[in-house]
């Protein structure tokens, strides 16, 4: 979802959002992430302008900044979870979201003082659809295509 309503995101809502990525299992229960909530507009602004593949984070009521700690073997996977987490519980609510970036964000972990032993890993803008989603037929590959029965190569149907 790259397009929201000007509607803000209610405390009650954004917190089950971050609960539930703090709730996430992890590996070794590390922990390894961090999330940073952003509401503040020129902060959205700025880290619309900081993502080539996100400028539309400018326009969302809401963004969590999903940063890892750099020396975490589980790091990446474990905060993939979390993300995951997130996007579930905030679709449950009626609010869409959208990943964006995959690590290396520097301009992101600058702007909000995040210290250099973590990698941002994800902005994920937040907000309600400015259009109605979820009603039509999702583009994806038929079961038999991707999961398969005892091994490889027998369809699961």
């Amino acid at each position: 979802m790259r397009s929201y309503q000007e509607k803000p995101v209610p405390d009650a809502v954004v917190k089950r959002i971050v609960e539930a990525g703090r709730l996430t299992g992890s590996g070794m229960n590390g922990q390894p992430w961090h999330f940073v909530v952003v509401r503040d507009r020129e902060m959205l602004k700025k880290l619309g302008a900081s993502a080539s593949s996100g400028p539309y984070i400018a326009q969302a009521p809401l963004a969590v900044v999903v940063a890892t700690d750099k020396k975490s073997r589980f790091g990446v996977s474990d905060a993939s979870r979390a993300i995951q987490s997130m996007l579930i519980t905030a679709w449950a609510d009626g609010v869409g979201s959208n990943w964006v970036g995959f690590g290396g964000m520097e301009k992101a972990r600058t702007l909000l003082d995040i210290p250099a032993s973590l990698d941002v890993l994800a902005v994920l803008p937040f907000g309600y659809p400015a259009r109605a989603v979820g009603k039509g037929k999702k583009q994806r590959k038929a079961l038999r295509e991707v999961a398969h029965n005892e091994k490889y190569g027998r369809p699961f149907e």
